[in-house]
């Protein structure tokens, strides 16, 4: 069996639902609202898959931003938050090894991020807000 149909069985097994495939690349984005997780993009790229969702804009006037971000991946059990190549956007972001993915690691990656906005969520709103 193929990775990426590996992955999506994953998926399917934890009911957590592809908005959106695209078969050629490896990829697809999923949503899991009840713990935050919304078009969050899985791409296959052997010899890992990597996990990137959105999280906001960095504002205008950034402050201690950065600065916590840093010290909220300290918590974190899986990923980590970024900055997109340009600086301009937040993203979460995991990488794990494909040869020996199993849903459980899989299940949480995706969750970290959902417990990472359960306990920063409204500090990084107020951030997003201040833009």
């Amino acid at each position: 069996m193929k990775k990426f149909e590996l992955v999506k069985d994953y998926l399917t097994e934890l009911d957590i639902s592809i908005s959106h495939e695209d078969e050629a690349e490896e990829m697809v984005v999923i949503q899991d609202p009840e713990n935050g997780i919304q078009n969050m993009v899985i791409d296959c790229e052997d010899p890992i898959v990597v996990l990137e969702q959105l999280i906001m804009a960095v504002p205008a006037q950034p402050g201690d931003l950065f600065k916590r971000l840093l010290q909220m991946n300290r918590t974190m059990v899986h990923g980590a938050f970024v900055l997109d190549e340009e600086g301009k956007r937040i993203i979460y972001r995991d990488t794990l090894q494909l040869e020996n993915l199993d849903q459980n690691e899989l299940e949480a990656s995706i969750h970290s991020l959902g417990l990472a906005l359960a306990e920063y969520g409204s500090e990084l709103l107020k951030h997003a807000k201040s833009s």
